[in-house]
């Protein structure tokens, strides 16, 4: 036809010739099966629900080294009810000639099986389950309406991206299970030896500004934690969020740090006689001393000298360990009640604090020796489509 044909109607059609097949090629990326590979060490399982032919998506697969576990088709889903189809997910890989709703029914039921899902999607149909999915991502190429219902777009169209973000995603919940676990125990701690000694000193412990202090220091030497890297065997498999955990490791670190406290409580009077002031001063400095530098037993599982944590954290937290240290000497040191403590008080304390970040070491390893032998499996968190 000419370039100004003035119509297109169906007569246009008629008394045509042959001329041959036109082919759409549309390989996967060579970085791909990379990624999906990484993935699957990583814990992720990777489903692929399509409404093409099982032939293309198999052959895709193939091109991509992924095994086929188990093909289920739309139809197949349609006659299943929802209780069927969650038994099916668990073994299927593959979920083809599938239409918008039944991607949906997939989606909801991994989720019923209690597994967190991540659903990849660019078109109008995959609107339903992007929006059904734990996490819904999409790409910045992709309509209006996917890219709505997404709760992340990725800006590289590689699924290195998505594998990175995995990785990033672990490392953050990590650190901040290193918090929640120092504070923890750290504060249970505290806590229980403000109680004992409150029972028979006729004075406050620790003033109340001496506590809000201790609390924004400790704090400004955790403001780096979110810079420091994870052991490579906490990313290796998804984790979930245990409270039962979390408990048990305070239970086991807490009163390690109060019989430390009620130890410096016995130094201040009996060996230095403390008078009020003195007694507030001490446990003040070792109280954020202690607090400070079991952080860095804290943060790993294994050896604190093999797992590096980093420079600023190193840097912060020392500084404020320092600070601490010397604050009584100074002027504003005076404006909260504190004294200079003797020189000899600095000697213990630093006998104190090596005992301490060595028996805490000890009752750390004890304590994941039996959370893996006697605590429950931690349960897969993560499942990606």
């Amino acid at each position: 036809m000419p370039q100004d044909h003035p119509h297109a109607v169906v007569g246009d059609e008629s008394e045509l010739i042959f001329a041959g097949f036109a082919g759409f090629l549309d390989p996967p990326k060579q970085s791909a099966g990379a990624a999906l590979a990484a993935l699957k060490d990583s814990g992720v399982t990777v489903k692929i629900v399509t409404g093409d032919s099982d032939l293309v998506t198999q052959h895709v697969c193939a091109q991509l080294n992924i095994p086929v576990l188990g093909v289920l088709m739309g139809k197949d889903i349609a006659a299943m009810d929802d209780h069927a189809l969650r038994i099916r997910v668990e073994k299927a890989n593959l979920f083809c000639r599938v239409n918008p709703a039944q991607k949906d029914r997939v989606i909801l039921a991994l989720k019923a099986r209690g597994h967190v899902v991540g659903y990849l999607g660019d078109g109008i149909n995959d609107a339903p389950s992007l929006h059904s999915a734990d996490v819904g991502l999409s790409v910045d190429s992709a309509v209006d309406v996917a890219k709505e219902a997404a709760d992340m777009i990725l800006l590289d169209q590689d699924l290195q991206v998505l594998y990175d973000g995995v990785l990033e995603g672990r490392r953050t919940f990590g650190n901040i299970l290193k918090y929640i676990m120092m504070g923890t125990s750290s504060n249970f701690g505290n806590m229980f030896s403000m109680a004992g000694a409150a029972l028979f000193l006729p004075f406050l412990p620790m003033l109340p500004t001496q506590i809000l202090l201790n609390n924004i220091l400790y704090d400004v030497s955790e403001v780096p934690i979110p810079l420091d890297q994870v052991d490579p065997e906490e990313l290796r498999k998804p984790r979930v969020l245990d409270m039962n955990f979390i408990r048990n490791f305070m239970l086991v670190i807490g009163p390690i740090s109060s019989a430390f406290d009620f130890l410096t409580f016995y130094v201040l009077l009996t060996i230095l006689k403390a008078d009020e002031a003195l007694f507030q001063t001490g446990w003040f400095v070792e109280s954020l001393c202690t607090q400070v530098l079991v952080f860095f037993i804290i943060r790993t599982r294994g050896n604190p000298f093999k797992s590096r944590a980093h420079p600023i954290l190193v840097a912060t937290s020392l500084s404020i360990a320092l600070i601490g240290a010397i604050l009584p000497f100074t002027p504003l040191g005076h404006y909260f009640g504190f004294v200079p403590p003797p020189a000899r008080f600095y000697l213990i304390l630093g006998a104190m604090a090596v005992s301490y970040l060595f028996v805490v070491e000890l009752a750390k390893q004890g304590f994941y020796r039996w959370h893996k032998k006697h605590g429950k499996p931690e349960r897969v968190g993560h499942r990606s489509i």
